[in-house]
C-alpha cells in the first residue's frame, strides 16, 4: 500500500522520524490528509489504521519566522496539558527541517466538532447549544486561572504595556493595508487609545478564542481547545472581548465571516460576561473597551484581506464581499465604545 502524500507532508519520512523518536507509536504505513490549509499553519490528520494523530506545520513556502510558531504552540499545549484546560496531548516537536521541510509537531487526535455557524449548531437544539457555549466560557475561566509561572510559562510573553502594544501593532497593520478611505476607523483607534483600561494580573491568553477553535464532544462538553498560534501572556479580558464580539449576531447574507450567535439557545453577550465575572472573580466593568478592540482588530484583519484582494493577491469565494463588512465592524466598534 503506498502512503497518501498531501502537500507538505511525506508520510514515509514522518513514519521514519516517529519510529526513531517514539518507537512503537506507529504500527504500519501512514496515511495523511490535509484538514486545514491556508495562510495560517497547516493541519493534517494522520493514521496507521489504528492510531490517529494530528500534525501541525507552517504554510508551504512561508517566511522563516514561523519556525518559532511551532515551538510556541507545542510549548503552550505541553504546559497546559496537565492542567484543567482541555488540550490534545502533545507527542513530539521536530525542529529538523529535513524531515518535512519545516518544523512541525505531532499531537493526539481528539474526537469532536468545531461549530462554525449557527446552521451547524441548529441540530443540537437550544438546550444543548446553550450548554456548549456556556462551557466555552467556563473553559476560558479555567485557562485564565492557570498560574503561568507554575506551568513554566512565566516568560511566554511581555504582559507589561500589553494593551498599548496591541493597539499600536494593529494600528501599524492598518497603515500597511490602506487602499481606501475608511470612515471612522482612525476615530475608533484613537478613542481606544484614550480609554486604555488598567489590565488585571496577566494570564495565558489564547488570542483567538471562539467556538470554532474548540472541539465539542457528543456530550456537549469541550474536549480540546485548538489553534494556539496567537497565544501569549497578557490581558485575559482580550479573550473575553473577542468572545463577546463573536456572540453578536451579524445580519449578513452570504457573509464570509460567520458567527454562531444566531443559533437558538445561544446565550447573549451579557450572560457570557456575567458568567465569566462570577466564575473568575475578575472585574469585567471595562468589557465594552475589550469588545470594541475586538471589532477594531477584526476590521483591520478584514481590511487587509480586502486590500490584498483588490491587488489581485487573494482569490476565493466571498473575498469580493469582505470590503463591505469593514465599515460594519468599525460602526460596531464605535457604538460599543460609546455604550460602554
Amino acid at each position: 500500500m503506498s502512503s497518501v502524500h498531501p502537500p507538505g507532508l511525506d508520510p514515509d519520512k514522518l513514519r521514519g522520524h516517529l519510529d526513531r523518536e517514539r518507537p512503537g507509536l506507529v504500527s504500519g504505513p501512514l496515511e495523511a490528509r490535509l484538514i486545514q490549509g491556508g495562510r495560517s499553519n497547516l493541519t493534517y490528520y494522520v493514521t496507521d489504521g489504528t492510531g490517529r494523530w494530528i500534525v501541525r506545520r507552517p504554510p508551504l513556502g512561508h517566511v522563516l519566522a514561523t519556525a518559532h510558531d511551532m515551538k510556541r504552540e507545542h510549548r503552550v499545549i505541553s504546559a497546559l496539558h496537565p492542567t484543567a484546560v482541555p488540550v490534545p496531548e502533545p507527542l513530539l516537536l521536530c525542529e529538523d527541517e529535513d524531515v518535512l521541510g519545516a518544523p512541525f509537531y505531532v499531537m493526539e487526535f481528539v474526537e469532536g466538532t468545531p461549530y462554525r455557524t449557527a446552521e451547524q449548531l441548529a441540530p443540537l437544539g437550544p438546550e444543548r447549544t446553550r450548554e456548549a457555549v456556556l462551557g466555552l466560557v467556563d473553559t476560558l475561566v479555567d485557562l485564565h486561572a492557570v498560574d503561568p509561572e507554575a506551568v513554566g510559562l512565566g516568560d511566554f510573553g511581555r504582559p507589561e504595556g500589553f494593551l498599548d502594544r496591541q493597539l499600536r501593532r494593529w494600528g501599524k497593520q492598518l497603515a500597511a493595508s490602506r487602499g481606501r478611505d475608511l470612515a471612522g476607523i482612525d476615530e475608533l483607534h484613537a478613542s481606544l487609545g484614550r480609554a486604555l483600561p488598567h489590565s488585571p494580573a496577566p494570564a495565558v491568553v489564547h488570542g483567538d478564542y471562539r467556538l470554532d477553535n474548540v472541539l465539542v464532544g457528543e456530550d456537549d462538553r469541550i474536549k480540546a481547545v485548538l489553534d494556539w498560534e496567537m497565544s501569549t501572556l497578557g490581558d485575559p479580558l482580550t479573550d473575553l472581548g473577542l468572545l463577546v464580539m463573536y456572540s453578536r449576531k451579524l445580519e449578513l447574507p452570504d457573509s464570509p465571516i460567520s458567527t454562531t450567535a444566531g443559533a437558538a439557545g445561544h446565550p447573549d453577550a451579557a450572560e457570557l460576561v456575567e458568567r465569566y465575572a462570577a466564575r473568575s472573580g475578575r472585574d469585567t466593568s471595562a468589557v465594552s473597551w475589550y469588545t470594541a478592540f475586538a471589532w477594531f482588530k477584526l476590521a483591520v484583519i478584514l481590511e487587509g484581506i480586502h486590500y490584498r484582494y483588490t491587488l489581485g493577491r487573494t482569490v476565493g469565494a466571498g473575498f469580493d464581499r469582505i470590503g463591505e463588512l469593514v465599515p460594519l465592524f468599525i460602526e460596531h466598534g464605535l457604538t460599543t465604545l460609546q455604550e460602554g
